[in-house]
């Protein structure tokens, strides 16, 4: 086979590669301009409206008070998760600790169990303790999930920083806080960033938690599509709409820190 024939059939499975994964994206942004009668047809030839936006944000579907929990939670996530993981992530990759890899074994595995498997001890827990319906359990259960996983990124970046730097500013005086501070955490600057993104975006898309432990006042904006499903049935429109309110932010950052965000995927590897 010519290299124009593999050529053209490399760009045919791309495009339709990102025309499968783009479609549903594209006409959920249709349909959030749609009217309500026009959310059912397959048309293109609409009158667009933004009034979909404003009805999702007023009475009784309130979409405000979702999206304030939903950057709350997994703003003060990622605040707490990523400093930690990078402390717990040097120690794994600098300490030659006895039962070291274990450790770092067992934090990891924590990963491959089922969200569904301890949803029900989590729900117990904050029952006991007061604490359904608020974003401090959320808080809680999301440092659960995201922080052995970021202490797993962050550490592959920094296992590739060379230790001479450490070392030399430790025989000069420098403590292991201030090497961690001015050296380490510049160094591994792309991978924290990384992390971090990653962080706020399983935060952010977060469904199966928020849906068991909150009724209310902590609602979640995936949490917040399921009550626009009413006795007329699925109202695709708001919920394209609020569908919008979620992915948006998303584009945005990844938008915003591109360049940063593939040089942190790739540095690990190439160090």
């Amino acid at each position: 086979m010519s290299k124009s024939v593999l050529w053209w059939v490399e760009r045919a499975l791309l495009l339709l590669i990102s025309t499968i994964v783009l479609f549903p994206i594209a006409w959920m942004f249709l349909t959030a301009f749609k009217r309500p009668r026009d959310a059912y047809s397959l048309s293109l030839d609409f009158s667009p409206t933004l009034a979909n936006f404003a009805t999702v944000f007023s009475d009784p579907w309130n979409l405000g008070d979702m999206v304030l929990n939903s950057v709350i939670v997994a703003t003060v996530t990622v605040l707490i998760a990523v400093p930690c993981a990078s402390l717990a992530a040097y120690s794994f990759s600098r300490f030659r600790v006895k039962g070291r890899k274990f450790l770092f074994f067992l934090i990891l595995s924590t990963q491959f169990i089922p969200a569904v498997v301890i949803v029900l001890p989590f729900f117990l827990m904050f029952r006991s303790l007061g604490l359904l319906d608020t974003r401090v359990a959320l808080i809680v259960v999301n440092l659960a999930i995201v922080t052995p996983f970021v202490i797993w990124m962050i550490k592959g970046f920094i296992d590739a920083i060379p230790t001479d730097s450490e070392e030399a500013a430790m025989i000069d005086g420098a403590s292991r806080l201030r090497v961690i501070k001015d050296i380490v955490l510049p160094m591994a600057a792309p991978g924290i960033l990384t992390s971090s993104i990653f962080c706020f975006i399983l935060t952010w898309n977060e469904f199966l938690f928020a849906l068991i432990l909150t009724r209310r006042d902590a609602v979640t904006l995936p949490v917040g599509l399921v009550s626009f499903r009413t006795e007329r049935g699925d109202l695709w429109e708001l919920m394209s709409a609020a569908g919008v309110m979620i992915t948006v932010p998303i584009f945005i950052m990844a938008l915003l820190i591109q360049k940063h965000f593939t040089r942190g995927m790739t540095a690990g590897a190439v160090k």
